[in-house]
């Protein structure tokens, strides 16, 4: 005999449950009392049953209920399926609690190579059995039909079905070499800028930033608006770490990631130039798709990155704005 997952519109597991808790109970009022359900419903359910199985399960009396032989034996086999079934539950939520298998992520370049791969070895800590899959691209890639768990982004946000989380923002500061500010001297407005060697970061065609390779932009120091400054230099290039090299040479002076220079900043190899001015900030997100978070490596990143990247403002998510 062949049974299908309803019975009398009634579900096969509930009305095994129902059973095995009418005869460990010993009464359907009290099986009714540790199921939360009516007296009524678990006669439902019980008779439901014996008309599918075409078998009385118990006898019944005014005073008492007993076995049948063949309910015996379904009570011992129901009592087997039942325990199979919540230690499969079991199995799912441990594997819905342990981290594991392998985390993809995807991050611009400085951002990944300076802030994420030195503080990598923290999450990898908490986390053993998960091995991560680091992308390091400017391209924007799409999380779902690339396989990537999550992305790192810089600026404006276009992908309604990603969840974006907000992180700190990546500021540029504006250095040059002791070498170079000894020859050309230091700039004290951003407009002396213009009779400067300025190093430009060449950005693909079509990116929101294509415009710092002939123009810096400023915040005046007073809150008076935008500056706005054409710049020129001996040098371009498409490579944050070059174009670092490049100021650490002494050729010009460049806007670079603070992220990228704080070092070379705190032991005197740059120095931060017109500090009174602030350089446009970008803002970051961590991204991921709205169905994966449940996993238990993607959890625990999302917790990592958060406590190592996150502000004020990154501890809830922003859905729709990606």
């Amino acid at each position: 005999m062949q049974y299908g997952l309803t019975i009398a519109g009634m579900d096969l597991h509930q009305a095994m449950q129902v059973f095995v808790a009418v005869v460990d109970a010993g009464s359907l009022t009290a099986a009714g009392q540790r199921l939360e359900m009516s007296t009524t419903m678990v006669g439902n359910h019980l008779r439901a049953l014996e008309q599918r199985l075409g078998a009385p399960l118990l006898h019944r009396t005014t005073r008492r209920q007993r076995l049948t032989e063949f309910g015996a034996l379904y009570h011992a086999r129901c009592t087997d399926i039942l325990g199979q079934i919540e230690a499969a539950g079991r199995l799912a939520e441990d594997a819905l609690a342990t981290p594991g298998g392998t985390l993809r992520v995807t991050a611009p370049p400085t951002f990944g190579a300076e802030c994420l791969m030195p503080l990598l070895p923290e999450y990898l800590a908490r986390h053993p059995a998960v091995k991560v899959d680091v992308v390091l691209t400017d391209r924007l890639v799409d999380l779902v039909d690339e396989g990537f768990d999550a992305a790192f982004r810089l600026g404006t946000l276009e992908n309604p079905r990603l969840v974006a989380r907000p992180l700190r923002e990546h500021r540029l500061l504006l250095c040059a070499a002791p070498a170079y500010v000894a020859r050309r001297g230091r700039p004290v407005r951003p407009q002396e800028l213009s009779g400067h060697d300025c190093l430009a970061f060449t950005y693909p065609a079509g990116t929101e930033w294509r415009w710092t390779e002939r123009q810096w932009r400023f915040a005046a120091a007073q809150g008076g608006g935008e500056i706005v400054v054409a710049v020129d230099g001996p040098v371009a290039v498409n490579q944050a770490q070059a174009l670092r090299r490049a100021a650490l040479a002494g050729l010009g002076i460049a806007m670079l990631p603070e992220v990228m220079v704080a070092a070379d900043l705190a032991e005197g190899r740059l120095l931060q130039l017109l500090t009174g001015h602030a350089l446009p900030s970008r803002p970051m997100h961590l991204l991921y798709a709205p169905e994966r978070q449940r996993s238990p490596k993607l959890k625990g990143f999302i917790e990592f990155a958060l406590q190592a990247f996150g502000d004020e403002g990154a501890l809830s998510p922003t859905a729709g704005t990606a």
